[in-house]
């Protein structure tokens, strides 16, 4: 079983796609800029906010798991 969940991972880590999380009004502003930089910089940025409240999540729904396993 822990294999089986270890080698999800991997390949969901493996096969991750580049996403674009800016919204319109971002992406027009930043995209007048030359070196794009300020772009993948804030494209980043807001990607990572969008995760942390899942892995969060997920971390509660682990334990919240592991405590109904062991009953």
């Amino acid at each position: 079983m822990k294999a089986r969940i270890l080698y999800i991972l991997i390949i969901f880590f493996l096969f991750t796609i580049p996403v674009e999380a800016q919204c319109a009004m971002c992406r027009a502003v930043l995209e007048s800029e030359e070196g794009q930089e300020t772009a993948k910089g804030v494209n980043n940025g807001i990607v990572y906010l969008m995760v942390i409240p899942y892995i969060l999540i997920g971390i509660v729904g682990y334990f919240i798991y592991r405590n109904f396993k062991k009953k």
